[in-house]
C-alpha cells in the first residue's frame, strides 16, 4: 500500500517516454526519474533516516525536489513541505514542532551526492493509514497546524482524480505550480505519473514561459491568478488555448467574470474544484457535462458531504482521503470533528438538490491570497505588539491579480511603511498586509466583536 508503488505500478511501459519536460529543452524520461529516486532513497538510507521520520523540505521547485519526495514515500518516511516564502522563524516553528531526522534546502546538491549510491530497489511496505506526509496549515489561533495525510489518503484521491478528469498517458500537463502545497505537489504531480503523462515542468508561473508552453500541453493547472494574468496577456487568444482540452482553477475562488470573460475569448470553460489540505480534492465539476460559474461542481466519488445548520451553513466531509487528524494537536482534531467522524472544514456553502456544491464564505475570516491560506489572527497578534496600536483587525479584500490582498485597520498612529517593512522581516511576504489603514475606532456588534465584513465594504475599492 506504499503510494510510491502505486505511482511505479502506473509508469508507462516505454520508460524512456519523457516525464518532465524542461523550459531549456531538455527532459527527464521516466526511467532516469526511477532511478533518481532510487538513488535518492539510498542516500537516505545511509544517512539515518527511518520509516516514519520526518523529512522537510524548503527550496526551490525542481526535478530533484520531486525526486526526493518520491524517495521519501519509498523509505516509509514523511514528507513535509514548506513555502519558500516561510521566515527563519516561521521555519523554526514547524521545525520544533515537527522534529524532522533532516532538513533538506538544496536537493540539487543530494541528488549530485545520492548519484554515488546505487539505486535502492525495495519499496517500504506501509498500512493505508500509515503516515506519507505532514501538510501544515495556518492556524486562527496563530498557531499552525499539520495535517496528516496518509499513504491510503493520497493514492485515493490521485486514483479517482485520474479518471474524473480524464487523464490519460497521451496527456501532457502545464505545471506551474509550487510543490509545497497540495496543488502543485499531489493534486498536479500525481495526475500526471500515475497516468503516465508527460508534465512542462515550469518553475513558476512566467507569462512568457506559459504562452511557450501552451501549444504542447493538453491540461493546465492554476490558481485563479494564473487565469486573470493569462486574459491580460494580449497574446493570449482563442488559438494559444486550443491545443489544450482541460483547463483546471482552484486553491482560490474563481470569479465568475474570471469564468465568463475565459469562455468567450477561448471557447473553453474552466473546471472549477474544491479541496483542502486535510482533505485533498472533495468537489469538482465534471469533465463532460455543465461546469457552472461559481459552483464547485459536485462532491467526489467516496466523499459524504453534507451542509450543518440548515440550507446555507458549513460543510462537513466523511470519505478515504479526509486527513486522520492533527500532528500532536489531539484536542484540535477532535475540535473540528463531529461526534458522528465528519471533518468540519470551516467553509459556508450550500448544496443543490442534485448535489452540486456552492462555496459562499469561510467561517473564520480565512484570506486567500494568490491561492495561499492567509490567517488573520496571525498577523493581529504581532500587530498587536507594535508601539502605537492599540488593536488590529486584519481583512481580505478583492485584488484584480491575487484575487484577495491582505490589508490591516489599526486603532492608533505609525508609519505605514516602517510597519510593513517590520512585518516582512517576521512573516511570509503572502502574509504581509499590502495596506494598513489607521483609525480611532472599529466597528463593533452589540457583543463587542469587531464588525470584519464592515471594514471588507468600506475598503473594497482599495486595489481596484
Amino acid at each position: 500500500m506504499n503510494l510510491y508503488s502505486l505511482i511505479v505500478s502506473r509508469f508507462p511501459q516505454d520508460r524512456a517516454r519523457p516525464c518532465f519536460l524542461l523550459p531549456d529543452g531538455g527532459g527527464v524520461s521516466y526511467a532516469q526519474l526511477h532511478a533518481g529516486v532510487g538513488q535518492m532513497a539510498s542516500l537516505l538510507l545511509e544517512k539515518g533516516v527511518e520509516p516514519g521520520d520526518r523529512v522537510a523540505f524548503q527550496g526551490p521547485k525542481s526535478v530533484e525536489a520531486m525526486m526526493l519526495y518520491l524517495a521519501v514515500l519509498q523509505i516509509g518516511a514523511v514528507f513535509l513541505p514548506l513555502n519558500t516564502a516561510y521566515t527563519q522563524a516561521e521555519v523554526d516553528y514547524f521545525l520544533d514542532d515537527a522534529e524532522p531526522a533532516m532538513f533538506i534546502t538544496d536537493p540539487v546538491v543530494m541528488a549530485a551526492e545520492a548519484a554515488e549510491c546505487d539505486p535502492w530497489h525495495a519499496i517500504h511496505p506501509c498500512e493505508p493509514g500509515d503516515l506519507a506526509s505532514l501538510i501544515y496549515t495556518s492556524g486562527t489561533t496563530g498557531r499552525s497546524k499539520g495535517a496528516m495525510l496518509s499513504h491510503g489518503n493520497l493514492a485515493n484521491n490521485a486514483q479517482i482524480l485520474v479518471e474524473a478528469w480524464g487523464f490519460t498517458g497521451e496527456d501532457v500537463l502545464l505545471h506551474a505550480l509550487p510543490i509545497f502545497h497540495i496543488h502543485g505537489l499531489f493534486v498536479a504531480s500525481h495526475c500526471a505519473l500515475l497516468s503516465g503523462a508527460s508534465m512542462l515542468w515550469l518553475p513558476g508561473y512566467d507569462d512568457a514561459q506559459v504562452m511557450a508552453a501552451l501549444p504542447r500541453a493538453t491540461v493546465m493547472m492554476g490558481v485563479p491568478t494564473f487565469y486573470t494574468r493569462l486574459l491580460a496577456n494580449p497574446a493570449f487568444d482563442r488559438a494559444a488555448a486550443a491545443k489544450v482540452r482541460l483547463f483546471v482553477s482552484g486553491s482560490a475562488p474563481l470569479l465568475e467574470s474570471t469564468f465568463a470573460e475565459f469562455e468567450a475569448l477561448t471557447g473553453q470553460r474552466i473546471l472549477e474544484r474544491y479541496g483542502m489540505s486535510e482533505a485533498l480534492m472533495i468537489t469538482s465539476n465534471p469533465l463532460n457535462g455543465e461546469r457552472v460559474a461559481g459552483s464547485v461542481g459536485f462532491p467526489l466519488p467516496g466523499v459524504e458531504l453534507r451542509i450543518a445548520g440548515g440550507e446555507t451553513g458549513v460543510i462537513e466531509i466523511k470519505g478515504p482521503s479526509v486527513f486522520s487528524g492533527y500532528w500532536r494537536m489531539p484536542e484540535k482534531t477532535a475540535e473540528e470533528h463531529t461526534a458522528d467522524g465528519y471533518f468540519i472544514t470551516g467553509d459556508v456553502g450550500r448544496q443543490d438538490p442534485d448535489g452540486r456544491v456552492w462555496i459562499s464564505g469561510r467561517a473564520k475570516d480565512l484570506i486567500i491570497c494568490g491561492g495561499l491560506n492567509v490567517y488573520p489572527k496571525e498577523i493581529e497578534l504581532i500587530l498587536d505588539e507594535t508601539p502605537g496600536v492599540t488593536e488590529s483587525a486584519v481583512i481580505g479584500l478583492p485584488h484584480p491579480d491575487f484575487g484577495e490582498a491582505v490589508a490591516a485597520v489599526v486603532i492608533g498612529k505609525g508609519d505605514e511603511a516602517a510597519m510593513i517593512s517590520d512585518l516582512k522581516a517576521r512573516l511570509a511576504g503572502f502574509k504581509v498586509p499590502k495596506r494598513i489603514f489607521f483609525v480611532e475606532t472599529l466597528p463593533r456588534n452589540t457583543m463587542g466583536k469587531v464588525q470584519k465584513n464592515v471594514l471588507r465594504e468600506m475598503y473594497a475599492g482599495t486595489f481596484r
